[in-house]
């Protein structure tokens, strides 16, 4: 699968694109004066796979919770920061290790350069931030009043050249919309039109049921197409739970670097073991399995070697038994209560 290939920008120990793997952020949703709540949640972030947090910072109570974050994750932290160009020079101060902002929105050229040579100075990169439900009021004119794909990519090029017109080039940029049509065309646009790394999201995806599905579709798509260095699920939720489904996206999308990739069939009436609660069971076993690997749970010999002959290893069910077999070929035959615990033994041994 090809990758679109884009600058390479250090964002804290990490790199966001080049060939760098694919990069899961979050987002901190508590108040920020409420340092403790917000450092259990970073940490709860952490240990569920975030390899980015971002944090709103409004005013001075967000300042406040960088340094006490920085010490209690090893994840970079990102400070979002709108209108106030002092905030972002204050975030600096406090250790940040990345902005983002709009540099059209906080002001005059000579506040711009101010932000724009502090983050130089102390190595760290901008995030121009493009969403469809904010973009220049003299934009939206051009386009009929409607933020069309053409017209965030307007937004974005305007953004930026205000930054390499200073000699700023550590740039990531988003292109998002709570429209996936909408977000499809504008970084699909965005990646033939800039160098700089992609930042994927559906803004404002909704709730999980919709939201993941929507965050599917637009990052999905757009990662079968290899375009995206790092992306972020956004969910009306708990924002741990956005990082199993950023994993999940990258993996049914080709992308994952790490973790286990399940394929299951969806039973039919050839199916005689308990298909559906063997592959619960397997999901469950490898949830926190780092190998690279694909895991087939067929209900019938059709569904088995046969059709998911790709997969790494797999189980193929019979009539109360199964086999096990690897890349297609038959490894043992045992009985249907000892199917996963005879699979997870030569997964073990991978």
């Amino acid at each position: 699968m090809i990758r679109h290939k884009t600058r390479e920008v250090r964002v804290g120990n990490f790199t966001i694109g080049g060939d760098a793997p694919i990069v899961v952020q979050s987002m901190l949703n508590l108040p920020p004066e409420n340092i403790e709540a917000n450092i259990a949640q970073a940490r709860a972030l952490e240990q569920a796979g975030c390899q980015i947090i971002r944090i709103a910072v409004p005013g001075r109570a967000g300042l406040d919770l960088i340094r006490p974050l920085k010490q209690a994750v090893n994840c970079p932290i990102v400070a979002d920061i709108h209108f106030d160009y002092r905030l972002a020079l204050a975030a600096l101060e406090e250790g940040i290790d990345k902005i983002r902002i709009n540099p059209g929105n906080i002001g005059s050229m000579d506040r711009v350069r101010q932000v724009a040579l502090a983050c130089k100075d102390h190595g760290v990169p901008i995030r121009i931030g493009v969403n469809g439900g904010s973009l220049e009021p003299e934009i939206l004119h051009r386009y009929g009043g409607h933020p069309t794909p053409e017209a965030m990519v307007e937004s974005a090029r305007y953004h930026i050249g205000l930054l390499e017109s200073l000699g700023f080039y550590d740039i990531v940029l988003s292109l998002k919309s709570s429209d996936v049509k909408t977000m499809l065309d504008a970084y699909r646009l965005a990646a033939q039109t800039f160098p700089y790394p992609l930042h994927l999201g559906v803004t404002e995806a909704g709730t999980p049921k919709i939201g993941l599905l929507k965050s599917a579709i637009g990052i999905g798509s757009l990662l079968a197409d290899g375009i995206g260095d790092t992306i972020r699920v956004s969910l009306t939720a708990d924002p741990a739970e956005e990082i199993p489904a950023a994993y999940d996206i990258l993996k049914a999308a080709g992308r994952a670097q790490k973790g286990v990739t399940i394929v299951s069939c969806p039973t039919c009436g050839r199916t005689r073991i308990g298909l559906i609660e063997l592959a619960k069971q397997v999901e469950e076993a490898l949830r926190d399995c780092e190998k690279p690997i694909r895991v087939a749970v067929m209900g019938c010999i059709v569904n088995g070697p046969g059709e998911a002959r790709e997969a790494d290893i797999g189980i193929a069910g019979g009539n109360g038994e199964g086999v096990i077999f690897r890349h297609g070929e038959v490894l043992c035959k045992v009985p249907e209560n000892q199917l996963v615990e005879t699979l997870l033994r030569y997964i073990d041994e991978m």
